[in-house]
């Protein structure tokens, strides 16, 4: 039987307002596997990333999620809270109550897994937004995250970062046994996939092979415009 990291069932989430967001959602992300999750504006992709990190809670279903899970917001100003790419990494881990030793080890060990070692001293502000994307991901790294969760994180970078940080991550995954779930809309990404979900107004409407989603991607996409 495979083994799983995610597995959602029967969610479902409204805001406030009444506006029914997520609904009857049901998917299974298998263990050590890159997963894409798909959909138009609006569809509810990133509402379901922060249901599953728990950044939100939902009116009824079942959340599993494996321990610790790593998350990488779309801007990564939102998340880097540190003068230094070292001390960023670093600062996630203040309650493990590491000894500086081991604390070094681990923020050297991430920095170079996302090939920015050589940059632990660099001050934030003086990175692109594809390193600054690095920085988030050998964060959550640092943590030994299970679950990567990714919410369109190559949204503000140019073209030559994105397919960087989307093959990046996929050696990541394969390399370290992590899994990942990253929310896009750009189709050139799903070359890079094990697998795809597709969403539309709040439901998962297809799953599977991630060319052929990338096909009814391409027709939504069309019967939109």
């Amino acid at each position: 039987m495979t083994e799983l990291s995610v597995k959602v069932k029967d969610l479902n989430f409204s805001w406030p307002s009444g506006e029914k967001v997520i609904k009857s959602c049901s998917l299974e992300v298998p263990k050590g596997e890159f997963w894409m999750l798909l959909g138009t504006n609006g569809s509810g992709k990133s509402t379901l990333l922060r249901l599953l990190v728990g950044l939100l809670t939902p009116e009824s279903g079942e959340i599993q999620v494996l321990r610790p899970i790593g998350f990488v917001f779309q801007n990564p100003d939102h998340q880097l809270v540190m003068p230094t790419v070292g001390a960023d990494v670093a600062f996630g881990l203040v309650e493990e109550k590491l000894s500086p030793a081991a604390l070094r080890t681990r923020v050297e060990e991430a920095l170079g897994a996302v090939n920015l070692l050589a940059l632990q001293r660099r001050p934030i502000y003086a990175l692109s937004g594809g390193q600054k994307q690095r920085v988030a991901i050998a964060g959550a790294l640092a943590r030994r995250c299970e679950v990567l969760l990714l919410d369109e994180p190559t949204a503000l970078l140019d073209p030559d970062s994105q397919m960087e940080l989307v093959a990046g991550v996929r050696r990541l995954v394969k390399s370290r046994g992590i899994t990942a779930l990253w929310v896009t809309h750009r189709l050139e990404e799903l070359d890079y996939c094990d697998g795809a979900f597709l969403m539309q107004r709040g439901s998962l409407v297809d799953q599977g092979d991630s060319q052929r989603l990338q096909q009814r991607l391409m027709e939504m996409h069309n019967e939109a415009s």
